[in-house]
């Protein structure tokens, strides 16, 4: 019981301690004043890097875009690893945690753990050479399993990936093992026109041509002039005619849907028709009395 008497005298007599609410108050200041610094010296930075990127894409030497966007993105996530890292530090040593002793301790620790942090140690390589080959880089837009989208950021270890419809797709650099990048070269627009049996497919292909022709300089994304490759399938109810252009990258899809718009208000103006399906009704009555009528008309002729 007196142990107990003595524990609690003591608790009161620190909590009570105004020196103790100052050294406490003091640390709890401190931690916050790291904090937002290392906010503010992240934000400040980032800024600054990307200032420079602006001024730097003005000069008479310049990269490509999108090696700038990607280069950005890199060290702007290299400055946030650097200072947050430096603000644990920097609060370990306001809460009096022993900083050398802990940084001795870890690299023995390290070394331990380096052999079940592979996977990370990967991660950080492909991301490397992902950067330094240029396999692909922020804005582009590719494919990387099932995920497809534009590409947000490529960072140390991870590489993020937003598709068209707002999901943002995480992968691990060292996971990445086939990609297909369709911003680098040129993209092709096809369309496939669908002309009834009974139109005159020369009339059709002359009038597709002219079309073409007059559609040159309207498009500045299209490289080179829509060209017409001919008939491409003879279908069930009618005859499929492609015609293809070669765009800028990622703008076949724009140009695709606006040939067609084009190509059918063209062929609608000239009269000619596009097939569209058609119903056949068959009655078993009138069938079976059209038969009756038929033998009956035998038997006639055959007295």
């Amino acid at each position: 019981m007196d142990s107990i008497n003595a524990l609690w005298n003591s608790f009161v007599e620190y909590v009570s301690n105004e020196e103790t609410w100052l050294s406490l108050g003091g640390t709890i200041l401190k931690i916050i004043v790291i904090i937002v610094l290392a906010g503010l010296v992240v934000r400040v930075v980032k800024s600054l890097i990307e200032n420079v990127f602006k001024v730097r894409s003005k000069s008479p030497m310049q990269v490509s875009h999108r090696r700038e966007m990607t280069l950005l993105k890199l060290l702007q996530n290299v400055v946030s690893y650097v200072v947050y890292f430096v603000a644990i530090i920097a609060v370990l040593s306001a809460v009096n945690i022993e900083i050398t002793g802990l940084l001795a301790g870890a690299g023995i620790l390290g070394l331990a753990v380096g052999f079940g942090a592979q996977n990370l140690v990967r991660d950080v390589i492909t991301g490397f050479f992902i950067i330094f080959e240029d396999q692909f880089s922020v804005g582009d837009y590719v494919q990387i399993g099932q995920a497809e989208g534009h590409v947000e950021e490529i960072g140390l270890r991870t590489t993020k990936i937003k598709s068209w419809t707002g999901e943002l797709h995480i992968f691990p650099n060292g996971s990445i093992n086939e990609v297909t990048n369709f911003s680098i070269h040129n993209s092709v627009a096809v369309v496939d026109i669908s002309i009834a049996y009974e139109e005159d497919i020369d009339r059709a292909e002359m009038a597709i041509l002219d079309l073409l022709d007059s559609l040159e300089g309207k498009y500045e994304e299209v490289v080179y002039k829509p060209e017409l490759l001919g008939v491409q399938t003879l279908g069930a109810s009618e005859v499929v005619m492609r015609v293809i252009a070669e765009t800028q990258p990622m703008k076949h899809w724009y140009i695709a849907r606006a040939l067609r718009k084009d190509i059918k208000a063209h062929l609608d103006k000239l009269g000619i028709e596009i097939p569209f399906p058609r119903m056949v009704m068959y009655s078993r009555e009138e069938a079976a009395k059209t038969s009756e009528e038929h033998k009956v008309k035998n038997r006639v002729r055959s007295e």
